[in-house]
């Protein structure tokens, strides 16, 4: 019972989280516009893979989180726009920082930094 709880909290800290960052996502043009777009795609894909991920292998879910750390980290080397360098790094760093809890079953880090991160990346894009 207790990883079924972990599963929805974590479940809808990520529904949350991407629902409002998607939303300011993808809405410039250029270089940075094309970052938006592909961060959009990252948490979708992040969001797609550990809902289906099985709620007893907290392991799996630390391994997608720090894979969507990494692609963050990439995405911040792609752009030329300071603001946006900066708030991908920020968020590479928390889910860096959320991914070994995780992995013991623990979704409190995540779930914060899944609440802040519209705001911090939806605002830069």
């Amino acid at each position: 019972m207790g990883q079924r709880m972990v599963r929805t909290l974590a479940g809808g800290a990520l529904a949350l989280g991407a629902s409002v960052l998607l939303g300011g996502c993808g809405a410039l043009g250029g270089g940075t516009g094309e970052v938006c777009t592909d961060t959009k795609a990252a948490f979708q894909q992040y969001i797609t893979q550990v809902r289906s991920l099985p709620a007893a292998e907290p392991a799996q879910w630390q391994q997608a989180t720090e894979q969507l750390a990494g692609r963050l980290d990439g995405l911040a080397k792609e752009t030329g726009d300071d603001d946006l360098k900066k708030a991908l790094k920020a968020e590479a760093t928390k889910l860096h920082a959320a991914a070994p809890a995780v992995g013991t079953g623990d979704v409190a880090q995540l779930d914060s930094v899944m609440k802040d991160t519209p705001a911090s990346i939806g605002k830069a894009c």
